[in-house]
């Protein structure tokens, strides 16, 4: 019933792709639009994106604050703006494996450019094994990269901004650069502590920065009776006292993890808009 949903759904949507053809307006641009138009998959990437292109770039977010990257599908509203974009930045997210195929046959126009082309990636936590992690842009000196491919990709588009372009990326840049050097500071009194997480979104920032990231999620699933208390074990001995969880998932095992240990549960967002003054947050939080 699902697929059969979601095929309708495409073979509407191929339909409207269709009309907009006919009536002159072209898949990878609106008429009369003076800004370039690009599409990205979660906020941190729409934060990056407007820090470098300014007001000469229109960016949008498939996924909105609240919801999961996890089990995300565009809207029929999304999916028409999508076919009237230029751009879309895609970084691993799972949602996209299911999306970019489908965006490939549809909108032949639409250029794809992968964020995590030229990262170090690591393994995704207590995945199956070969999943790689996408939660790349927790590492400030790894969105330094993407943010130079973000540049170039927008110069390529619309090379009268490239001045612009420039000049808010070597800003941007600094910033980061700033921001990893603070947020050094505050977790060297950590190096090689336990965090533990819900979700194992943490592979990046922990490698950056010494930390050692223990989810209560394995292989997408939540914990059994038997996991739930090897896990209150470990977190005893590790002498943890606080779980991190995130607004995306229920909280619930982790309660109980941290009810048993006399612990607490702290809320971090890693898909928060405001990334310089978010990542300050979680370690502030960490700390």
């Amino acid at each position: 019933m699902v697929a059969l949903m979601r095929h309708n759904f495409f073979a509407c949507f191929l339909g409207f792709l269709a009309f907009c053809l006919v009536c002159g307006l072209p898949a990878g641009a609106l008429a009369g639009q003076r800004q370039l138009s690009v599409f990205v998959s979660i906020l941190p990437e729409e934060y990056f994106v407007k820090r470098i292109g300014g007001d000469r770039v229109r960016v949008e977010a498939l996924v909105r604050p609240g919801q999961s990257p996890e089990t995300y599908e565009p809207t029929p509203q999304q999916m028409a703006r999508l076919a009237r974009t230029r751009i879309y930045f895609r970084i691993g997210v799972p949602f996209e494996n299911g999306l970019i195929p489908k965006l490939i046959r549809s909108m032949p126009n639409l250029t794809i450019i992968d964020l995590r082309a030229g990262l170090d990636l690591l393994e995704l936590a207590g995945a199956q094994s070969g999943e790689l992690d996408p939660h790349t842009w927790l590492d400030p000196l790894l969105v330094k990269k993407q943010a130079r491919l973000i540049m170039e990709t927008l110069i390529r588009f619309d090379p009268e901004g490239a001045k612009l372009y420039r000049t808010n990326y070597q800003q941007f840049a600094r910033d980061l650069e700033t921001l990893n050097s603070r947020l050094l500071t505050i977790l060297r009194p950590l190096a090689g502590r336990t965090v533990y997480v819900f979700h194992p979104a943490y592979g990046y920032f922990c490698r950056a920065y010494n930390l050692v990231q223990k989810a209560v999620i394995e292989h997408g699933k939540r914990p059994g009776g038997k996991r739930l208390a090897r896990l209150i074990e470990q977190a005893r001995r590790d002498r943890v006292k606080v779980i991190f969880v995130q607004p995306q998932f229920s909280a619930k095992a982790a309660k109980t993890i941290a009810k048993a240990i006399g612990g607490t549960v702290v809320a971090l967002d890693p898909l928060a808009r405001d990334y310089i003054a978010n990542m300050k947050t979680m370690a502030g939080k960490m700390a």
